[in-house]
């Protein structure tokens, strides 16, 4: 796994400096510590850091085609190099490395900008054709690797992250009130958009192509799914082999590495699947990595425990204690360029440090299952409710809600009351593609009475919902409502969140690479042809993978319900040890500075998170008190101090062997 950074003149040929494109690199080499490089010429400039798994001697970047014609930069893995690699080598094409970068080089001269199509991977690449005078930016499927970019005096920036572009000297960073407002509803901004004004990614399954001062961007992959009442008629039994062997294969490809590669064990389903296939399909050793909490009400020690010793993993655990949490959330926050609502993330900041203190550099995570075989609860809730839009005025349906949420069984009366008002809120709009969603977005939309008039008068009356209607696909009405509800997950929360501020960036902040073999895009098509019934059969989720792996996995870990992850939030940040930052940000004068929050509802809800003096609050507070908190250290990371970061990255050692701004001068660095 790599950063990479560029900078491209739109309009005419003007020297790139290779200060900028230095300091470029020097803002995210955590995610490439072993070596950087820089390609330059009269109109181009590409930079690379790179963390070395693949070809670890010979595969430096920038990496060109053999006349220099070609240059690449490349943040990820194209998993299937070895085959493509024999594919172009029997059509003419002679290599010089054994990395998977030069793949896409050649790939791209024989396939064009459909290069991408043939890559089985998670990849973010920027390829300039000095010839054409072209520069191709491309995304994995699913968005696994981000590329942002944004455009100003003439000149296109481009960065795997955010801090890269901030550092150019023509761009100030500045917090887009929509996106915060997306951020408030959605838990992510709708893509192509940044939480940053002007700053834009490169959306998933696309591909943008600079050429004269002109851009283009592509889709060349969209998932789909069967019309409804045309599903599979295949039988459970061949359709749960078929799965087991695709997720087989997935796996062993995503253990192709020159460096040892470890895994995470959470004691759920989606990862004790991938380690008993690594265990039981492949001669990989394997070393597996745990969190453990404090709380047991996130712990799920009793379950990885078991897994273990049935599969007699090589295995070590983080733990993490509520003060871990608020003593990392700054830098948390600072890798995920994002406000979050939830520190979620910092228990897999601190995992991902132990596996880079492991010597481990590679880790396969069980991300995926649950967007792709019906795995959340918010799947069974849409089930649910749709069953009760059918007779609304039912007394017992909506008591199917109990089996989701059993304590609503033992609420008060007043409670049921406003539990079934909860639920039974916008019940009859089954006709939306979002249904499944609505309650969640419209829960976490009421946190936008924290902001203050400023903010909401800058978001105005921008239609957000219909920004996110134009990115779903024009077939989704056609899908069964579990496809539907799918789709819209993997479309919002998993690239935007998950893959995002809980995936690269945690793990990259210590240089470790994840890889996700659920998300393996032949997974996913072959998951897409399952009929919902076999994802989610009655209330029992992920149904088929149950049965696919059913006798290789203790039956405690296959039966057990599904727990999400999540871990201990405003009780992080009060009591005896309330860390100053925390203090200072959310105080009137921190408030006052940011101009983004109202002063005395965020006051009240300090308050009221000081009298709990450490314990829960209610869902709703947790999330408003983590969203204000990290909105605030973004702004004061990104905005206030931004400066500081950038100066002291220019201090930052880069010692460059080559420095020629020459058309095909290499340049390479020193660690």
């Amino acid at each position: 796994m790599c950063a990479i950074c560029g900078v491209l003149n739109l309009n005419g040929d003007r020297p790139i400096e290779s200060e900028t494109i230095r300091t470029m690199i020097a803002m995210a080499r955590h995610r490439g510590p072993d070596e950087a490089g820089i390609y330059r010429d009269d109109r181009v400039g590409l930079g690379h850091a790179r963390l070395s798994i693949i070809d670890l001697s010979g595969g430096s970047q920038p990496l060109s085609n053999e006349d220099r014609t070609v240059w690449v930069v490349f943040n990820g893995e194209i998993f299937n190099y070895l085959e493509l690699r024999r594919e172009l080598e029997s059509r003419g094409h002679r290599f010089r490395t054994s990395s998977d970068t030069e793949t896409i080089a050649h790939a791209y001269e024989e396939y064009g900008h459909r290069c991408v199509e043939h890559f089985n991977g998670q990849f973010a690449f920027a390829l300039w054709d000095a010839r054409a005078r072209e520069l191709f930016l491309a995304r994995d499927r699913l968005g696994i690797r981000p590329l942002f970019y944004a455009v100003r005096d003439g000149r296109l920036v481009f960065a795997s992250e955010i801090k890269s572009i901030g550092a150019h000297p023509g761009m100030t960073l500045e917090i887009d009130p929509v996106a915060l407002d997306q951020i408030f509803t959605f838990w992510v901004t709708i893509s192509p958009r940044s939480v940053f004004r002007g700053v834009m990614e490169v959306p998933p399954a696309h591909y943008m192509v600079v050429r004269d001062g002109q851009t283009r961007l592509e889709r060349y992959w969209q998932l789909d799914f069967p019309e409804q009442g045309a599903e599979s008629g295949e039988p459970i039994e061949s359709l749960a082999e078929e799965l087991r062997e695709a997720l087989i294969e997935s796996t062993r490809l995503r253990l192709r590495a020159d460096v040892p590669v470890g895994a995470y064990l959470s004691g759920g389903l989606d990862s004790s699947v991938i380690t008993t296939i690594i265990k039981n399909y492949t001669e990989a050793p394997l070393i597996t990595f745990s969190i453990r909490f404090e709380d047991d009400r996130y712990d799920e020690g009793r379950y990885q425990n078991e897994l273990v010793e049935h599969l007699e993993t090589h295995h070590r655990e983080a733990k993490c204690f509520g003060d871990d949490i608020a003593e990392v959330f700054p830098e948390v926050v600072w890798h995920t360029e994002n406000p979050i609502l939830r520190t979620a993330p910092a228990p897999l900041f601190l995992l991902s440090r132990l596996v880079r203190q492991s010597s481990i550099k590679v880790v396969l995570t069980g991300e995926g299952a649950d967007e792709f075989l019906g795995g959340y609860n918010i799947f069974k809730e849409a089930k649910i409710r749709r069953f009760w839009a059918r007779y609304p005025e039912s007394k017992w349906r909506p008591l199917l809600l109990q089996k989701l949420y059993p304590y609503l069984a033992q609420s008060p009366t007043r409670a049921k009351y406003y539990w079934r008002q909860f639920f039974g809120s916008g019940l009859e709009q089954t006709e939306l593609p979002y249904y499944s969603h609505l309650l969640r977005w419209g829960n976490t939309g009421k946190l936008k009475a924290l902001f203050s008039d400023s903010l909401r008068s800058a978001v105005g009356t921008h239609d957000s919902m219909a920004e996110l209607e134009s990115i779903l696909s024009q077939r989704i009405d056609l899908w069964n409502p579990l496809s539907r509800a799918q789709y819209v997950e993997v479309c919002t929360f998993l690239s935007g969140y998950l893959l995002n501020s809980q995936g690269d960036r945690m793990a990259m902040a210590h240089s470790v690479e994840g890889r996700f073999p659920f998300l393996d895009h032949h997974v996913l098509e072959m998951c897409s042809r399952i009929p919902a019934k076999y994802k989610l059969r009655g209330l029992d989720e992920k149904h088929i993978l149950k049965r696919s792996m059913e006798r290789e996995i203790p039956q405690s870990i296959v039966r057990r319900a599904k727990q999400p992850y999540r871990a201990p939030d405003s009780p992080c940040f009060f009591g005896r040890n309330t860390p100053g930052y925390v203090r200072e940000l959310l105080s009137e004068n921190g408030l006052r500075r940011t101009g983004l929050f109202d002063q005395e509802s965020v006051s009240r809800l300090v308050r009221k998170c000081e009298r709990k003096s450490g314990q829960p609050l209610s869902a709703r507070d947790d999330m408003a008190l983590v969203g204000v908190l990290s909105t605030q250290l973004l702004y004061h990371n990104f905005v206030e101090r931004f400066s500081e970061r950038v100066s002291r990255a220019k201090g930052a050692s880069l010692r460059l062997t080559v420095d020629v701004n020459a058309q095909g001068a290499e340049v390479c660095a020193t660690k």
